[in-house]
């Protein structure tokens, strides 16, 4: 399988045709990480998305007086990194791998330009990628109605 193939499993690529999806893996590069890497730290200029292939990946927020906190964790098939691609393009969590993590690396800015200068490119990727905000944020909403939720009821 080719790298233009492996996109059309995520999310964002799916709306692209095969010549956009080729266009696409020339941006992107393998990459591996350790158990206990840390991908990007929440506050830190958002740089670069990873396609997760093998592993998972914690996503965790600092919570006072209780330190680093598990919100999410993502796994193959999915995307880690879109705080790229809307300002002010800081990450707005932590990533850590809690385990060896295989994943392929996009060049963010490369990407960024290749859609501004292909809009019909962009305008599907752009829908892919709020795809992914509208199912993080439904994710969140689902935490806080049990966080909130009457003990009673569950």
């Amino acid at each position: 399988m080719t790298s233009a193939e492996q996109f059309s499993e995520f999310a964002p690529f799916q709306r692209l045709t095969p010549t956009q999806r080729e266009a696409v893996a020339q941006l992107a590069r393998p990459v591996d990480f350790t158990a206990g890497s840390r991908l990007f730290e929440e506050g830190q200029d958002a740089v670069g998305c990873w396609l997760i292939q093998v592993g998972q990946v914690a996503l965790s927020t600092e919570v006072p007086g209780r330190g680093q906190v598990v919100v999410q964790t993502l796994g193959p098939g999915e995307v880690l990194g879109w705080s790229w691609l809307v300002p002010p393009h800081q990450w707005q969590f932590t990533a850590t791998a809690p385990g060896p993590v295989s994943a392929m690396e996009l060049d963010t800015a490369r990407l960024l330009a290749l859609a501004e200068h292909e809009p019909a490119m962009g305008y599907p990727l752009a829908l892919g990628f709020c795809e992914i905000l509208l199912t993080r944020l439904q994710s969140a909403r689902a935490r806080l109605l049990d966080l909130y939720a009457n003990p009673r009821e569950r």
